[in-house]
């Protein structure tokens, strides 16, 4: 063991003491969370050119209403209330009468103004707008646009016309709508967590839900992992078959085993990600306190988080070393990396499901499946949802017997190929290298 600890301490300090390893550390996290990051030094960026936008209103209803919303929006909501500094567009509305025995021909040569620049976007209201029930077909409103989905004035223009609508329908029901003060006010639904005893058994009221600790942290976490696999297993591949092409592998065989050369690398990278991580969640911590987040950190799900990182760092170590022991260069290389990320992957394609739905069937399920456990169980743990208690101890079980199994089988297939040369790349070599040593 003393020369194996003496390969990993090789392959740590050749690691740690690099350049690359210190830009790595604090670009890494940039680039993972790069568009969070752009969103938050643009979201004062706004393009305040002026939006000019086409009505088609065939209830013949809407046109006093809009153009005055568009009006007290124009004098009080697109200035900085502290320097007077217009930082919203201004809104222009034209109605235009709809020319009902060729719609679409109308609508068609408004398309075009918009390509054309002359105007923003076009809406288009249906007849039966006020009484959807006569006429369903034409109970609509449309916004024409070349980015309609993303349009803050497509967001705008919900609430100047649902309110309208009410005060329509409230008329033609013979109500004066004085008589309903409280008609438009509306009630929304706070997220709240369950109530709790305390020490003396008191009920304690629960308090708001908090989105940032529901959603953010679950993801941070997954994200680290997922940064911290990158970092210390996947550079293994690579690194192993430069070494053997290079026939370095053959000086260093020469004084220990091939399985220790192998565990060696493998504890070598995972010492490499683990002192990335311990910057990355003593940095968060410590700016969190600092702050005065402290209810963010989730100390209970931090235990569950290292084991569940150092056994996926082991696994893929153990996966990386031999497959890279296969390859004979870098294109037999670059071949075998894509489906050895399989384990990261196919977790980070699916945890928005599994963190909205932590305890269904499927979140279950796929947190039970050994090379997934680490990234999906850490996913489940974290969030505010309480997982029985026998689920996170079958997995851990499951991803240790199956980790035995991958450093079992890559070692047979390491100490099988990491000295052939030319031998081409196929899967029924690496099975036969695996069941036949």
């Amino acid at each position: 063991m003393y020369k194996v600890f003496r390969l990993a301490l090789r392959e740590y300090l050749a690691a740690v003491k690099t350049k690359g390893f210190i830009i790595g550390l604090v670009m890494l996290p940039i680039f993972m969370s790069g568009s969070m990051i752009a969103m938050a030094l643009l979201k004062d960026q706004v393009d305040i050119r002026e939006r000019y936008i086409v009505v088609v209103d065939e209830t013949g209803q809407f046109r006093d209403v809009l153009q005055e919303q568009t009006a007290y929006r124009n004098s009080n909501h697109i200035f900085d209330p502290e320097d007077s500094s217009q930082v919203q567009p201004v809104y222009r509305i034209e109605f235009v009468d709809a020319d009902t025995s060729a719609i679409i021909t109308q609508l068609g040569v408004l398309s075009d103004r918009v390509r054309k620049g002359e105007i923003h976007a076009f809406l288009h209201i249906g007849s039966s707008l006020i009484h959807p029930l006569e006429n369903p077909e034409n109970a609509f409103v449309n916004y024409h646009g070349e980015s309609a989905a993303l349009d803050d004035v497509r967001d705008w223009l919900r609430d100047p016309i649902n309110n309208h609508l009410r005060r329509l329908r409230l008329q033609d029901a013979g109500i004066d709508e004085t008589q309903i003060p409280d008609l438009f006010h509306w009630s929304w639904v706070t997220a709240k967590g369950l109530l709790t005893v305390d020490e003396e058994g008191n009920i304690l009221d629960a308090g708001a839900s908090n989105e940032i600790r529901a959603i953010i942290v679950p993801l941070v976490m997954m994200m680290l992992m997922f940064m911290m696999s990158m970092m210390g297993a996947m550079p293994q591949l690579s690194a192993v078959m430069e070494e053997k092409t290079q026939r370095i592998v053959e000086v260093i065989l020469g004084s220990i085993t091939p399985f220790q050369f192998m565990l060696g690398k493998i504890l070598g990278g995972l010492a490499v990600a683990l002192t990335s991580t311990l910057v990355y969640l003593g940095g968060g911590i410590a700016f969190l306190q600092w702050r005065g987040f402290e209810s963010y950190i989730p100390y209970d799900s931090l235990p569950w988080f290292t084991v569940n990182l150092i056994i996926l760092l082991f696994m893929l170590g153990a996966l990386m070393t031999s497959l890279g022991s296969v390859a004979n260069d870098a294109k037999d290389a670059q071949s075998l990396s894509f489906p050895a990320m399989f384990p990261m992957m196919i977790p980070m394609f699916i945890m928005v499901p599994v963190l909205k739905e932590p305890l269904s069937s499927f979140a279950t399920i796929i947190s039970l499946i050994p090379p997934f456990t680490p990234m999906v169980m850490t996913l489940r743990l974290a969030s505010p949802v309480t997982i029985p208690s026998w689920q996170p101890w079958a997995g851990l079980v499951g991803v240790l017997v199956f980790t035995l199994f991958v450093v079992w089988g890559g070692a047979r297939i390491f100490r099988a190929a990491i000295l052939m040369q030319g031998v081409p790349l196929k899967f029924s070599n690496i099975m036969r290298w695996m069941t036949k040593g």
